[in-house]
C-alpha cells in the first residue's frame, strides 16, 4: 500500500512531455493567445466578443481557414441535420440580384432555403442568425461558396440531397454535354409539373424589356456563341460583369434541371443598365437592333485579349467585310473648299467626282425598304406592298447606288467581300421626321432554308482549295407588332434537334410552322451558314 502511494507521487513529480490541456473555453483560450499568453481583462474580452459576433465574418471561408490554422475552433460538418425536411424548393429563386433583403449589401449573402429570402452573414449579430431565431428557419446556403449551414447551431451540412439546389444556383456543363446539346430531344419537368425544353424557356418581361428578351433568344441559337458562354473557363479572364451575367443567363436557359420553366433576366438587365450608362433600362422600350449592335460590340471589347488582338467569339461568328466606294460630287467640294486643302480643290476642279474606296468590317447589314403607297385603293384601304428579300439585297451588289446626305452628300456603292458565319439582316422599318416616327408595313418575302447569296450579289472567289460558302438557313426572326414607338416584339426561333420552329414572346412559347414564319412582318433576322 505504502509502495503504490510512493510510486504515484514519483510519477506526478516527473516532468510531462504532453501539452497542457486545452481550455474549456476555446474563445478565451484564443483571446489569451492573441494577447501573448496573458489573460485579458473582462472589458477587453467583451470588446473582442462583440467584434467577432457583429461584423467580422464578411468572408466565411476565409474565417474558416483562419480558425483551422489556429486549431482552436472548427466548423463542424454533419450529414444528419434534422431540419432538412423544412427546405422548400418551390420558393427558391436565384435569378434576382444577390443582395441582403435588410441591409441591401452584396457581401457574404446567404439564402434561406425555407422562405427563399436573402440575408447577410451568419455571425451571432448577423441578419441570417436573427432570422433563424425569429422565424425558426434553420437551413441557409452561401450564394458565393455554395456551402450550406444550419443556424443558429453554426455547423455545415454536407448532404448530397442539396446538390440539385447548388445546380440551380450555379448551373454547370461538361464539354461533352455541350457538344451534344443540339441532339437532345428530351423534355425536362419543373417542380410544378410543367414540361419545358432546355434552351426554349420563356424569359420574364420585367417591364417593357421584350426588346432584350427577343435579342437573347435569338443569340441563343448561335451555336458557337452559346457553347462558348456555357463554359465559364472560356471567359474567366474578363473582369466585365456584363460578360459574366450573360454567361450565367446562357447557362440558366440551357439548364435541364431548373425548378421552373422560365428564367428572369434581372441580373443581366442590371448589368446592361450599368454598362450602357442607362441607355437601355427597365421600363423604357428600346429598339432590338440598337441593343443587338451595342451588346455585340460591348461583349467583343470586354472579351478580346492581348494574345488575340481584336479577335473574340463575337467577331468569329458575326464579322464580315464590305468594300465601300464613295463618290463625292465636285460641286459639293467646291462649296466647301474653305474646309479642304488646296490639293483636293485643284483635283476636284478637274474631275466630276472624287472617288474613295475603303474596306469596312460589319456585324449586321441594314436593308432599305421601298416607301409604302401614299393613297388608298378603291376599298378605302392601304395596299400593303410585298417585296422579295433578293430585291433589297441588291444594295450590296457593288453597282446599285445609295445616296446619302450625312456627313456629306455622296453616292455610295457597297459590295460584300467576306461573308460571316452568321449573317444578321435588319429591315429599316422605322423612319423619323420632325414630327413623329413612321413604320413601313412592307412585307418581305424570304426563304426559311437555302438562301443562296451568290445568285444575287457578286462574291469574291475563295482562295486555294476553299469552297465558296454562300448558302444560309434562317435560325431566328424578330418581329414587331403594333404602332411605332409602342407595340411589342416577338421572335421565331428554330430548335435544331428536331428542326421545329417556335414562337416566343416573353413567357409564352408555342410551336409554329415555317409558313407562319415566312409570312411575318420581319424586323431582324439571323442566318446560319451551311457547313
Amino acid at each position: 500500500m505504502e509502495e503504490s502511494r510512493k510510486r504515484r507521487q514519483s510519477e506526478s513529480d516527473e516532468p510531462s512531455d504532453e501539452a497542457p490541456a486545452a481550455s474549456a473555453n476555446p474563445k478565451r483560450q484564443r483571446l489569451s493567445d492573441k494577447n501573448g499568453g496573458a489573460p485579458l481583462e473582462l472589458s477587453e474580452h467583451i470588446d473582442h466578443a462583440v467584434n467577432e459576433e457583429n461584423g467580422e465574418e464578411d468572408d466565411d471561408e476565409e474565417e474558416d481557414r483562419q480558425v483551422v490554422a489556429r486549431g482552436n475552433r472548427h466548423v463542424e460538418i454533419r450529414r444528419d441535420c434534422p431540419y432538412l425536411d423544412t427546405v422548400n424548393r418551390q420558393v427558391l429563386d436565384f435569378d434576382f440580384e444577390k443582395f441582403c433583403s435588410i441591409s441591401l449589401s452584396n457581401l457574404n449573402v446567404y439564402a434561406c432555403l425555407v422562405c427563399g429570402k436573402y440575408f447577410q452573414g451568419r455571425g451571432l449579430k448577423s441578419h441570417a442568425y436573427t432570422h433563424s431565431l425569429e422565424a425558426g428557419h434553420h437551413v441557409f446556403i452561401n450564394l458565393q461558396t455554395e456551402k450550406v449551414y444550419c443556424l443558429p447551431d453554426g455547423y455545415e451540412i454536407n448532404d448530397p440531397s442539396l446538390d440539385d439546389i447548388r445546380h440551380v444556383l450555379n448551373p454547370r456543363f461538361m464539354r461533352e454535354q455541350v457538344a451534344y446539346l443540339d441532339q437532345n430531344k428530351q423534355w425536362s419537368r419543373a417542380l410544378d409539373g410543367s414540361n419545358y425544353l432546355p434552351g426554349m424557356v420563356g424569359l420574364n418581361n420585367i417591364k417593357e424589356t421584350d426588346f432584350v428578351n427577343v435579342t437573347i433568344q435569338s443569340l441563343m441559337r448561335v451555336t458557337p456563341l452559346r457553347n462558348f458562354f456555357l463554359i465559364p473557363e472560356n471567359y474567366e479572364h474578363s473582369k466585365s460583369p456584363l460578360v459574366h451575367r450573360f454567361g450565367e443567363l446562357t447557362r440558366k436557359i440551357w439548364h435541364a434541371r431548373n425548378f421552373k420553366g422560365q428564367v428572369s433576366p434581372h441580373e443581366f438587365l442590371q448589368a446592361v443598365m450599368k454598362a450602357s450608362n442607362k441607355r437601355f433600362q427597365i421600363g423604357v422600350q428600346s429598339d432590338p437592333v440598337e441593343f443587338m449592335s451595342w451588346l455585340l460590340n460591348t461583349l467583343h471589347s470586354n472579351l478580346k485579349s492581348s494574345k488575340r488582338k481584336n479577335k473574340s467569339i463575337i467577331y468569329d461568328c458575326f464579322q464580315g467585310e464590305l468594300e465601300v466606294v464613295k463618290e463625292i460630287p465636285r460641286r459639293h467640294l467646291v462649296e466647301n473648299k474653305e474646309n479642304g486643302s488646296e490639293e483636293n480643290n485643284n483635283r476636284a476642279a478637274n474631275e466630276e467626282v472624287v472617288t474613295e474606296t475603303s474596306r469596312v468590317p460589319f456585324l449586321m447589314l441594314g436593308l432599305d425598304l421601298p416607301p409604302p403607297p401614299l393613297f388608298k385603293d378603291a376599298m378605302e384601304k392601304n395596299i400593303i406592298p410585298q417585296i422579295p428579300l433578293f430585291n433589297i439585297l441588291m444594295k450590296f451588289d457593288g453597282e446599285t447606288v445609295t445616296e446619302v446626305v450625312r456627313p456629306c452628300i455622296a453616292r455610295m456603292r457597297y459590295r460584300v467581300i467576306r461573308l460571316p458565319k452568321y449573317l444578321i439582316l435588319h429591315m429599316r422599318r422605322f423612319t423619323k421626321n420632325n414630327f413623329f416616327i413612321e413604320k413601313n408595313p412592307t412585307i418581305v418575302n424570304f426563304p426559311v432554308k437555302n438562301l443562296e447569296l451568290k445568285d444575287y450579289i457578286p462574291l469574291p472567289m475563295p482562295k486555294g482549295n476553299e469552297k465558296l460558302r454562300s448558302k444560309y438557313d434562317l435560325i431566328a426572326n424578330i418581329v414587331h407588332d403594333g404602332k411605332p414607338g409602342e407595340g411589342c416584339y416577338r421572335v421565331f426561333v428554330q430548335r435544331k434537334s428536331e428542326e421545329q420552329w417556335y414562337e416566343m414572346q416573353d413567357l409564352h412559347v408555342t410551336e409554329t410552322l415555317p409558313q407562319i414564319v415566312a409570312l411575318s412582318e420581319t424586323y431582324m433576322q439571323i442566318y446560319e451558314q451551311h457547313e
